[in-house]
């Protein structure tokens, strides 16, 4: 709850300053319209120029903290991207190495699928002779 000119107002969000806050901020605003204010004059001219060196001297300061922020954001991705690069080097030579082991299996079997057609021919062979072998003595 806020209390401006002995009134009471209240906010339907959470305000995240204190009636005290504003009560301050309000008499600032109070004396700044004051033309009797001890500001007045060529105070205020000296205000305004302190103001634009204050104003730039924070920008700069303000500058160098972003510039400060943007460069170790960009080491951050240099080292997260070196980081990925070296992990699919990882992977790479890790997939690289499963497929010559897969590639030299491939060979072991083809070679034992070789073999194996060869003998089942030969013992093709042998059966058909030996059918022809036992068709001659039946009939006989």
């Amino acid at each position: 709850m806020f209390f401006f000119d002995e009134e009471e107002v209240q906010f339907p969000f959470p305000c995240p300053i204190t009636a005290d806050e504003i009560q301050e901020l309000l008499s600032f605003i109070d004396q700044s319209g004051d033309p009797a204010s001890p500001n007045s004059g060529s105070q205020d001219s000296n205000r305004s120029v302190y103001s634009m060196d204050e104003r730039r001297r924070g920008r700069k300061i303000s500058n160098r903290e972003s510039a400060r922020r943007s460069r170790w954001r960009k080491k951050q991705r240099l080292e997260n991207l070196t980081n990925k690069a070296n992990q699919l080097k990882m992977e790479n030579r890790e997939l690289k190495y499963r497929l010559g082991m897969t590639m030299h299996c491939h060979l072991k079997v083809s070679g034992q699928n070789e073999q194996l057609r060869s003998e089942a021919i030969s013992l093709m062979t042998r059966l058909s002779d030996l059918c022809r072998i036992i068709g001659t003595v039946h009939s006989q």
